[in-house]
């Protein structure tokens, strides 16, 4: 693996996948080990409406929240600083128009984790409002069927498995790294 100063980011690195892929943990660890700002999403969401994820959900339901991500997203990918790791909500990716922003101002990694992973992961978490008061597994294997062929639209896929962080984190990376060097090649650089 190469030194992450050989990595040269001019725009935005996106987290995409559903609930329980890491796009938190793993979005925030290589923003530290890219020395960038990290930025999740969700809590800048929860920021500008004042509540919770689940409340907003509760309160005005998953369109209005829908509208406000894609204003808030939007807004993170357009302002500085630049570069930096942005994680979004499982959903953000599959509505088209922020999927058209980030295909064309960001780099996309998509973090895909199998079915029994993220029920691992979500079971005992109270913040995912899909998953409340649910048959949580069924609930993500339908979102599976939905959305993987979405996902699979962005830049980089990195498959993550029941793992260390740190190994997790270097998979991404060298990802990373081989796709910026593809990108220069194609460039003529």
């Amino acid at each position: 693996m190469k030194k992450e100063t050989e990595l040269k980011l001019d725009k935005p690195i996106v987290m995409v996948g559903l609930m329980g892929a890491g796009k938190t943990s793993v979005g925030r660890a290589l923003a530290h080990k890219l020395g960038v700002p990290f930025v999740d999403s969700d809590k800048e969401i929860e920021r500008a409406a004042g509540c919770s994820v689940v409340d907003i959900f509760s309160l005005y339901g998953e369109k209005e929240f829908r509208r406000v991500e894609q204003q808030v997203v939007s807004r993170l990918l357009d302002t500085p600083p630049m570069p930096k790791v942005l994680s979004t909500g499982e959903g953000a990716f599959i509505t088209p128009e922020i999927r058209k922003k980030v295909l064309s101002q960001a780099i996309s990694i998509w973090l895909k984790a199998d079915l029994d992973l993220l029920v691992k992961r979500t079971k005992f978490r109270d913040t995912r409002p899909q998953l409340l008061h649910t048959d949580s597994k069924k609930i993500l294997a339908q979102l599976i069927d939905e959305r993987y062929n979405t996902y699979a639209m962005a830049d980089i896929t990195v498959e993550t498995f029941d793992e260390s962080l740190r190994k997790t984190l270097a998979k991404v990376f060298d990802a990373l790294q081989e796709h910026l060097e593809q990108k220069d090649k194609q460039n003529g650089r």
